[in-house]
């Protein structure tokens, strides 16, 4: 019995080792911060990922960016409304470039949009008797272009556009000779004049168009005029000088149609639409 108590006393103390160390184990973990050491680590990382995803400009989010959701406008067209074609030229120039013209007041063109488009035409002879008979031709169109806020587009731009398919349009003439073109200083906006000559009815004719814009408005004038019978016909620098000259009277009536109390648009509105000019005119 003496013998074999060191030897229990012994047992009794390895068996009691682990949970001494099981104790100072927990005992360790818990001086460190406590058991919660783990869930502050991740309440940390969810801080973290709110502020690298919270919206600039303070916590109401509001920034200080354009609204998203706002859209961009568009100018509004400088010009809303056309002259009366057969009015955008003086009648005493008509005089001067149309000699005998019939009617005076013009041939006004038709069209389904007064405030979109609108044409006038003059034509007229002077007979000399046995020196010849002078014709002449003057044709004036206007286009007018409003912006489209559905495809972000300024009428100014829709004019751009216009404006180089009928120079284009000038441009291209059947068994035209000597055809040139070249811009047309201090007319509008831009302006580009065409120029050349035309044999027809046992004539030489000689033309000049001058395509110009002034912001959204497109304006188109032609003239032309031949001599017959035996008449000298005018030559091409002649003509181009008179319709230059009604070209700049015809864009300043866009102007004066838009001012306070300007004339509005008074050509007819049929239902039929609108007529085509001729390419050539004179004919």
């Amino acid at each position: 019995m003496h013998r074999s108590a060191p030897r229990l006393t012994r047992i009794l103390a390895c068996a009691a080792l682990p949970l001494l160390l099981a104790v100072a184990g927990c005992s360790s973990d818990s001086g460190d911060g406590g058991g919660d050491g783990g869930k502050k680590e991740t309440d940390k990382a969810k801080a973290s990922d709110a502020a690298s995803t919270a919206p600039e400009g303070g916590g109401d989010g509001s920034g200080s960016g354009a609204d998203p959701g706002k859209p961009e406008t568009v100018a509004a067209a400088k010009f809303a409304k056309l002259p009366s074609a057969c009015g955008a030229v003086p009648s005493k120039s008509v005089t001067e470039l149309v000699p005998g013209a019939s009617p005076k007041a013009g041939t006004a063109g038709r069209s389904a949009d007064v405030l979109a488009r609108a044409n006038c035409h003059w034509k007229g002879s002077d007979d000399n008797g046995l020196k010849g008979t002078q014709y002449r031709w003057l044709d004036v169109s206007f286009l007018r272009y409003d912006s489209e806020e559905a495809l972000k587009t300024t009428g100014e731009q829709r004019a751009q556009e216009s404006y180089a398919k009928e120079v284009t349009k000038a441009k291209t003439v059947a068994d035209a000779k000597s055809l040139k073109s070249a811009p047309a200083a201090g007319i509008g906006t831009e302006a580009t004049a065409v120029t050349y000559t035309l044999r027809k009815v046992d004539a030489d004719f000689s033309y000049t168009t001058i395509v110009s814009r002034i912001d959204n408005v497109v304006v188109t004038l032609t003239y032309n005029g031949a001599g017959m019978a035996g008449a000298k016909s005018p030559s091409v620098s002649e003509v181009s000088a008179d319709a230059t000259k009604a070209a700049k009277e015809a864009v300043a009536s866009v102007g004066a149609a838009n001012k306070a109390g300007g004339p509005p648009a008074s050509s007819p509105k049929p239902a039929d639409g609108a007529t085509k000019k001729p390419a050539t005119g004179g004919s």
